[in-house]
């Protein structure tokens, strides 16, 4: 894609995120080889990870995905309009959110056909109100807190709950279709962390228990995310959570990496550079002066921040993939991360102090040239793992902080025969 196609796509704005929609599909096939028994949601909150919601949620279904799932009631809402216009049938697209507060609007949830996660008696009392006004039952999957202490009844609350929801069933008022809880160290292979998710299996179990003993039986229990799918197949249930991996990333890279697991990531993201120019040697770059010229040195110019999501702690640490006439170029970040740019080193210059950049050699790229921040590793790029790295935080953080106002450009590339699925 050239700088041309990148301004066209985003009507001015330089950058943009390339999504390929192939790898999300083939990441599911993926995932639904490790979890083959199992239906399968895909999770599309943090609009879609910062991938895009409806384009990904619709490449989802068409990749055979039996769920959608998002957090924000608001975002349920979009995404249902946003397949509604897509012409994408209701019934085949069922979909769950499960944060709501008392100010949502449930009866507006309903008839949108959003099902509603439950796990306080205030909430359920709240959709029984929307549901008796609007004269239909509301679909709900009551949650069990397994160990995370987030949302979720703990056991010694699950039987007010599971009566209440009797009661409300045996009304007509609610169907409840699923039974579910997070994981919180699925990911983690330490003997500490195997112990953890055996309890949260086993307290699971329990809340199920609790529900079978009021006359609830949930058609649906999952308890899976990404983690559990690749690491935990007693944990996998009627249907497992497409989360991280569904975007081609690794839940924790330290344990299998993205290759290693067969995903491929699906976003790229790309800016043309906007300056290249020579700096001689001591001249510090960016705020705060926290790197110095070594020697004299071309430095190229990308039109991304910390206000496009670009994370500030990747200063000095992070690198991209510069695509010049003489080839892919790996620059480092040097300097602070600024609101909407950031500089890279692109190697020493010729010349004196007193020689402009136009008589200081060839330069290495120019303005206009692509530098890919990160991508699939395909072309050299880092992966987003190894910007996460760089700022200390993890994988999920790099993609999901990208700015909204970043143009989203979508494509299907070829699957790469070493890329494909391991299971198959």
């Amino acid at each position: 894609m050239t700088v041309t196609d990148i301004q066209s796509e985003g009507r001015g704005y330089p950058s943009c995120a390339a999504v390929d929609l192939a790898a999300i599909k083939h990441n599911l096939s993926v995932l639904r080889a490790a979890a083959p028994g199992a239906l399968q949601l895909a999770t599309v909150k943090a609009n879609a990870y910062g991938h895009g919601l409806v384009p990904v949620a619709v490449a989802a279904l068409e990749g055979g995905a039996d769920w959608l799932g998002v957090a924000q009631l608001a975002e349920a809402f979009a995404l249902r309009r946003g397949l509604d216009e897509a012409g994408v049938p209701r019934a085949d697209a069922p979909l769950l959110a499960w944060i709501s507060t008392s100010s949502s609007d449930f009866a507006a949830a309903i008839e949108a056909d959003i099902d509603l996660s439950v796990s306080w008696t205030w909430v359920l009392a709240d959709i029984c109100a929307a549901a008796r006004a609007l004269g239909r039952p509301a679909r709900v999957h009551v949650k069990i807190d397994t160990g995370m202490s987030r949302a979720g009844s703990t056991l010694a609350d699950l039987p007010a709950l599971a009566s209440a929801l009797r009661m409300a069933a045996d009304d007509g008022l609610v169907d409840v279709v699923g039974a579910w809880s997070h994981m919180s160290r699925a990911d983690d292979p330490s003997e500490e962390g195997q112990a953890s998710t055996a309890s949260h299996v086993r307290i699971f179990e329990e809340g199920l228990a609790i529900l079978a003993e009021a006359g609830i039986t949930p058609r649906i229990r999952h308890l899976s995310a990404t983690s559990g799918i690749l690491w935990h197949p007693e944990a996998h249930y009627d249907m497992v959570r497409a989360g991280i991996g569904l975007y081609g990333l690794s839940p924790d890279p330290s344990v299998a990496s993205s290759r290693e697991l067969g995903l491929i990531p699906a976003l790229e993201l790309r800016a043309p550079l906007t300056s290249v120019k020579v700096v001689e040697a001591g001249t510090p770059a960016s705020y705060g002066g926290t790197w110095v010229a070594p020697t004299r040195r071309w430095i190229g110019l990308v039109p991304l921040g910390y206000g496009d999501g670009i994370l500030r702690a990747v200063s000095n640490r992070a690198r991209v993939v510069v695509h010049s006439d003489a080839g892919p170029l790996n620059a480092p970040l040097v300097g602070r991360v600024c609101m909407d740019q950031f500089m890279v080193d692109l190697g020493p210059a010729q010349g004196s102090p007193d020689a402009p950049s136009a008589r200081s050699g060839e330069p290495p790229a120019c303005p206009g040239d692509i530098a890919t921040l990160f991508g699939s590793g395909a072309g050299g790029e880092a992966l987003a793992d190894e910007w996460a790295e760089a700022a200390s935080t993890i994988n999920y953080e790099i993609v999901t902080h990208l700015g909204t106002h970043i143009p989203r450009v979508y494509g299907e590339r070829p699957v790469p025969t070493q890329e494909r699925n391991p299971h198959e």
